[in-house]
C-alpha cells in the first residue's frame, strides 16, 4: 500500500469537478476506463469514473487496486432515498453495503447472500467514514449515517423501495457502492460509500432535477475531507 486515495464516481458529474481541481495529472485508459493520477490539496489521488451498474463498478474498483494500490477507496456520487429521514440534497455515508438483487433464496439462502464469502452486509471502514461524516458536517450538510443497498436496477416504484428498506434496514439505494464494497472486501482495501439524494419521492423527476447538484454537493465534501486529512 502507498498514500495514494482511490476516488469513484460512475458518472462525469461524479468525478469531473474534481478531475478539473487536480494538479500534476496523468491518464491512463485501462478496459476502457481513465483513470486519472494527480494531487489535490497536497494529497496523491486517483480518480476513475467506472461507468454505471455493478459490473462497471468492479472492473473499476478491480483495476484501481491492482495498478494503483490505494491506501483506501471512496465511492462518491448520487442515490435515491428509502426513508423519509433523507431527503433531496441529505447525504447519507454508509455503515454497510449490500446488494438488494442478490438472490439465491429458492436455495435456502437469505437475500442478498454473496456466495463464496457468505455475507449479506459488508461493513466499511469507520475510521475513513467518520472522516467523511465530519467534513459534511463542517459544510452544514445534513448528514445521515445507514446502509445502503446497490443493484442494478432504478428503483422508482414505491412499493420495490418499501420492500428493499424493510427487509435490509437500507435508508438509500443506487447501483455501484455495494460491488466497490464487494470487492474491496476481498482484496482487504478499506472502503467508504458517500451518497447525496438526487432523487426522493418524486423519483426519476427528482433524478432529472437535482443530479447534478447533488453530484456536485458530494464532490464538496470529498474536497473538504481530502483538505482535511491527514497522511
Amino acid at each position: 500500500m502507498n498514500n495514494i486515495i482511490g476516488i469513484i464516481g460512475a458518472m462525469d458529474i461524479e468525478v469531473n469537478g474534481l478531475i478539473s481541481e487536480m494538479s500534476e495529472k496523468s491518464s491512463e485508459n485501462i478496459s476502457g476506463i481513465d483513470f486519472i493520477r494527480g494531487k489535490l490539496y497536497g494529497k496523491e489521488i486517483v480518480v476513475a469514473k467506472c461507468g454505471i451498474g455493478k459490473v462497471f463498478a468492479s472492473v473499476c474498483t478491480q483495476t484501481m487496486i491492482l495498478k494503483y494500490s490505494p491506501e483506501f477507496i471512496i465511492n462518491s456520487g448520487v442515490a435515491g432515498t428509502l426513508c423519509d429521514q433523507l431527503s433531496v440534497m441529505d447525504t447519507i455515508i454508509a455503515t454497510k453495503v449490500v446488494q438488494h438483487d442478490m438472490d439465491t433464496s429458492p436455495l435456502g439462502d437469505p437475500q442478498g447472500l454473496i456466495s463464496g464469502i457468505n455475507v449479506v452486509y459488508i461493513d466499511t471502514d469507520k475510521n475513513i467514514s467518520e472522516k467523511i461524516i465530519n467534513s459534511a458536517k463542517g459544510l452544514n450538510i445534513n448528514t445521515s449515517c445507514g446502509i445502503i443497498a446497490s443493484g442494478d436496477q432504478f428503483i422508482a416504484n414505491v412499493q420495490r423501495k418499501a420492500e428493499i428498506a424493510n427487509y435490509f434496514g437500507a435508508l438509500a439505494c443506487e447501483m455501484e457502492g455495494a460491488s466497490v464494497g464487494q470487492v474491496c472486501y476481498v482484496n482487504k482495501v478499506p472502503f467508504a460509500i458517500m451518497r447525496t439524494i438526487s432523487d426522493g419521492k418524486g423519483e426519476a423527476l427528482d433524478y432529472n432535477t437535482f443530479a447534478k447538484a447533488a453530484a456536485s454537493q458530494s464532490i464538496e465534501i470529498i474536497k473538504k475531507f481530502l483538505n482535511n486529512y491527514e497522511v
